[in-house]
Parts: structure tokens; sequence; C-alpha cells
């Protein structure tokens, strides 16, 4: 593996395409991975980084990253789980209802989630007794699923993993793949498994932060070493197309900042017509610069603009003694914090609601985490929200900070004091 990856460095070969002429369209230098939270006992010892250089394909426009990293050392033990965000659930119970409802899904059918974590959605699908099965690569993820009810099989989903499920006639008629998109090294192998594992009349919808929100809004925190990949539907079209597999209807989402939603059939497959949301969306990234690499080389530069704002907001926070403490400890905030160099000097700590990342320390700024109930005795002027994209649902359930004069700031798409 150790080989592969140093070839993969060596050559910059697009993942999708195999092109070799990559170009930069983000460096935001070097940093450990966002997810590798810290305890006490590990703070002295040295810590990996990795280049975070996000480079677009000039061929297929696909922006991604060079696996420096194997999927199965960032996933090998997972400290995300989906079930601690009230509003991602309610958006998960709302898409059964929907996918139930526009697709007559019945207890015949057989769903399967890739990547499913710790079974946050396919819950839902209990109360309408659908059999469901789901594919998580962390065991510690796979486990606090199964406890729940919710059969998991931990293993990486891909070709191989796709033929020994139709060989044991688990095929899937609804192939569901929240953010899991993006985290995968190998595109072909995983959309070629999909279409292994999908039945003959079924549907596979995905959501993934869309690339023209990312780029609107300057969403360079989302750029981290788990995700691989970076899209847009005029280039996730290709991919899918690629492996005899027709996208027939995409929604623009809010979550995440900013995701769509495709859905797939397999392209031999005449029962669904392509719908007007497709050729819409294309008009819009069109009209957007997507298709025109020249539009991309912009970016780094809004990006070093939000770096430099959050900085002199920080340091004057220092100078004028205000207290800022963050809240969330995300990967996109670990991306945000290590490309500023922000410490624990200017930032003395965060607090998270989850109690998996409570008592460690961010990685790389080595920010300590704190719960959430330490604000009320720490009492800080700023609260700095990292998961910008819960910012409605965290100010709400903080709202308390207020009654000391305390206010929220976010720094994406640009600094805001609310």
């Amino acid at each position: 593996m150790k080989e592969s990856l140093e070839n993969n460095h060596r050559e910059r070969r697009c993942r999708f395409c195999g092109e070799k002429n990559l170009q930069t369209f983000c460096d935001l230098g070097k940093t450990p991975l966002s997810n590798s939270y810290l305890f006490s006992k590990n703070l002295e010892k040295q810590e990996p980084f990795y280049p975070l250089h996000a480079l677009l394909c000039p061929s297929c426009l696909l922006v991604q990253l060079q696996e420096f990293q194997s999927p199965q050392e960032i996933f090998k033990e997972y400290a995300y789980f989906s079930s601690y965000s009230s509003s991602w659930l309610m958006h998960c119970q709302e898409y059964v209802k929907k996918m139930v409802k526009r697709f007559s899904l019945t207890p015949s059918h057989f769903v399967i989630e890739l990547a499913s974590n710790d079974g946050y959605l396919l819950q839902f699908f209990k109360e309408f007794q659908i059999p469901v099965l789901g594919i998580e690569p962390a065991e510690n993820v796979a486990e606090i699923a199964r406890k729940s009810g919710v059969p998991t099989m931990a293993k990486f989903f891909g070709t191989s993993c796709a033929k020994e499920l139709k060989k044991e006639k688990k095929l899937a008629d609804l192939l569901i793949g929240n953010n899991v998109l993006a985290h995968v090294p190998d595109l072909n192998d995983f959309v070629e498994g999909m279409k292994v594992v999908l039945n003959k009349k079924g549907i596979i919808t995905m959501e993934f932060p869309h690339l023209l929100q990312l780029m609107e809004n300057v969403q360079f925190d989302t750029i981290y070493h788990e995700h691989f990949s970076y899209f847009s539907f005029l280039t996730v079209e290709k991919v899918f197309s690629a492996h005899g597999l027709t996208l027939f209807d995409v929604e623009e989402l809010l979550t995440h900042g900013g995701s769509i939603r495709i859905y797939a059939k397999h392209s031999d497959d005449l029962t669904r017509e392509i719908l007007p949301s497709v050729n819409l969306l294309k008009e819009k990234e069109t009209a957007a610069g997507l298709a025109d690499k020249d539009s991309y080389h912009s970016f780094a530069e809004k990006a070093e603009t939000v770096k430099e704002e959050l900085v002199k907001f920080l340091e004057d926070c220092k100078k004028n003694n205000k207290k800022v403490a963050g809240y969330g400890a995300p990967a996109k905030g670990n991306t945000l914090l290590n490309f500023c160099k922000v410490t624990p000097d200017i930032l003395p700590f965060t607090v998270d609601i989850s109690p998996h990342k409570q008592g460690r320390f961010l990685p790389g700024t080595h920010i300590p985490i704190k719960k959430p109930d330490d604000l009320k005795e720490e009492k800080p002027d700023y609260l700095l929200i990292l998961p910008w994209n819960l910012k409605k649902e965290i100010m709400e359930q903080v709202s308390y900070i207020r009654t000391w004069g305390g206010k929220f700031v976010v720094a994406i798409p640009k600094l805001e004091v609310c």
C-alpha cells in the first residue's frame, strides 16, 4: 500500500480519467488528518502532517486530493457519529419518507446504504418494515449500528464487496450513499461496485457537497484528507456514465453548506425518463464557469482573504482582552484552524456535543475540546462556530451566551459577528 501511495503522489494522475497534467486548485499547506483527535498522552509525540493540496484535472474538471494516507488508516477508528446532529437526523427521516413514497417501497424491497455510519438513516426504514443493510468501514462505528438493531457489515465497499453481495442475492432496490462519494480514492472501482449491486430496476441516490457552493461561498475548509474528490454535477455525470449508470434527476440541498442529491439508474433501464432538473443544473453550472477550467484559478486567493480576516479578528480579541472559544470539533474546523495556524494562545478551547471528542485535542493545533456546559463557566465574549453549516441549530442550542453579552462568529464565506 505504501508503494502504491508513493507512486500515486509521483504520477499525480486524475483518479477518474487518468490525466497526468493536474493543476493547482487550492494549496492549504500541510495538515494532520482532520479526524485524528489526540489524547493528552499523545501531545508530546510527533504528529504526522500531509500535504493538503487540491488539484484540478483539466480534462474532466474533477477537483481532487492525492492519496497520502490509505482509507484503511483514516477510517480505522472513526470519531464522527452522524446521530449527534438533530438537524441531520431530521433531514434523513424526511428523506426516508420521501423515498418510500416516491418509489413505492415495501417490505419486499431491499435497501443498502454505503458508509452507513451508526445506523442514523437506516433506522427510519424500520417504521416501514423494509429490510436494510449498512456497509460501514469503521468497525467501532459499525458495532454501534448493530447494537441499535441495524444490520451492518464492517467493510470497505467496492467491486469485490459488491460481487460478494450479488452472489448472496443481496441486490439493492434502493442504494444510498450520503457524503461517501468524496471519501473514495478508487472512484472507478466504487462506482462500478454500485452498478454490480444495483437491482435491474433499482435506484441509486447519493448526496455530497456541491462544488458550485464550495467555490461560490469559499468553503475551502471542506477540503481535507478524508475527502478525495469534490464534484460538480457536470463531472459526476461523466463518472457515472462511464460505468453504465445514468443520472435521471438531481436536487439542490441546503445540507453541509450546499449539497446535491443525484438519482441514478442502469443506463439500459428505460422505465425512467431524464427529468428537466438535470439539464437545468448543468446550465446553471456552465453559467457559473464550472465547465471552464480557467474559472477555477481564482479560488486560492479567496481562501487567503478568509485566513487574513479570521487571524486578525482573533489577534485583535487577544489584544483587547476578549475571550474567544470555539464551538464544535468538525473536520472542516480542523482544516480552517490549521490553515490559519491558530493556536490555543488565541483560541484557548472549543466545545463539542460528542462525548467521543470531549477531553481530547484538535489535531495540529492541539486546542482542547471541552463540554458545551463549560461555556457557562468560561463565559466567552465570542463563540466561533466551526461547523458553520449548523449555525442556526448551534445558535439556538447555546443562545444563553447572550445573557452575558456573548456573540457568535463565523469565518466562512467571510467573517461575520452576530
